[in-house]
């Protein structure tokens, strides 16, 4: 129900944002206690996530052998569990990590995943996964936050590359699994688009991404290794985009996308690896010194 393997790549964006702000280690009790209260509200979050989905897990292959589905866990106890988890992980973040702000980015990040994507928009638009998917850019702000507890254009920037980075990760997923929507009527934009306007979108968004990552560069007072690490990568993800629209143009039955999907996540892990070592790097080699 916690979707243990989401959490840990929520948890990939969240250490390397708060060395960003802390311009180093910021201190080991400060990252674990962050990690932890991470991993309650995610796990918070994709319980309840299960819990209003199990009538949809319940007709997709994919998800027939979800504990909701297969009586493992009764509603009752899956909805107690995630609402324990909820206010471990708000009391965790004001108590232990400190941070009202980063509690309050908690609290708005189960909120936006549990009730703006699941409640709200997964059943209603083509363009859940846009909107829906702003509840998983929400670590960076809550890293950012457990660090400086304030706000700043660096973490509101960390948070639209995974913005950006959200549609063109999670449509090939839902390319491969199309008829499993299909069938459970999610209009997710693989089942009511054609392959060719989804691949378009995907191009549009992972271009915005690797823009969005470049913009970092002036923001942050980032370093040549993060700027070379972040143009390649992206550059990478977005030529992936681009072959996957020509393989639809020729009327490829094989269209790779589990491929994308998978270098979708590597590409994540090695920019954000980059910002991690970026205030490790000496600092004659940033390109715009604040």
């Amino acid at each position: 129900m916690t979707k243990p393997r989401i959490i840990e790549l929520l948890l990939v964006t969240t250490v390397p944002t708060m060395i960003l702000a802390a311009n180093g280690w910021p201190g080991t009790s400060l990252v674990a206690a962050t990690l932890i209260g991470g991993t309650l509200s995610a796990a918070s979050a994709n319980t309840f996530n299960s819990y209003i989905d199990r009538d949809i897990d319940a007709v997709m292959k994919r998800t027939r052998g979800r504990p909701l589905v297969t009586g493992a866990v009764t509603p009752r106890a899956a909805l107690i569990f995630g609402w324990v988890l909820g206010v471990l992980s708000t009391g965790w973040f004001y108590w232990v990590v400190g941070s009202p702000l980063a509690t309050l980015f908690s609290v708005l990040a189960i909120l936006g995943y549990a009730v703006g994507y699941t409640m709200i928009l997964k059943r209603r638009t083509s363009q859940n996964i846009v909107w829906g998917g702003a509840a998983g850019c929400m670590p960076v702000l809550i890293g950012w936050a457990a660090v400086t507890n304030s706000v700043s254009w660096t973490p509101v920037l960390l948070f639209l590359i995974i913005f950006f980075w959200t549609p063109p990760h999670y449509w090939p997923l839902s390319m491969r699994f199309r008829k499993d929507y299909e069938h459970a009527e999610v209009p997710m934009l693989p089942v009511v688009a054609s392959t060719r306007r989804v691949a378009i979108e995907m191009i549009a968004y992972a271009t915005a991404m690797l823009l969005t990552s470049l913009a970092l560069i002036p923001v942050a007072g980032m370093t040549w290794v993060y700027a070379v690490v972040a143009f390649v990568a992206g550059a990478w993800f977005v030529i992936g985009c681009i072959r996957l629209l020509r393989r639809a143009q020729r009327g490829e039955s094989k269209l790779r996308e589990m491929r994308l999907f998978r270098d979708s996540i590597m590409y994540l892990t090695i920019v954000f690896g980059a910002v991690l070592l970026d205030p490790f790097v000496p600092d004659g080699l940033t390109l715009w010194p604040l």
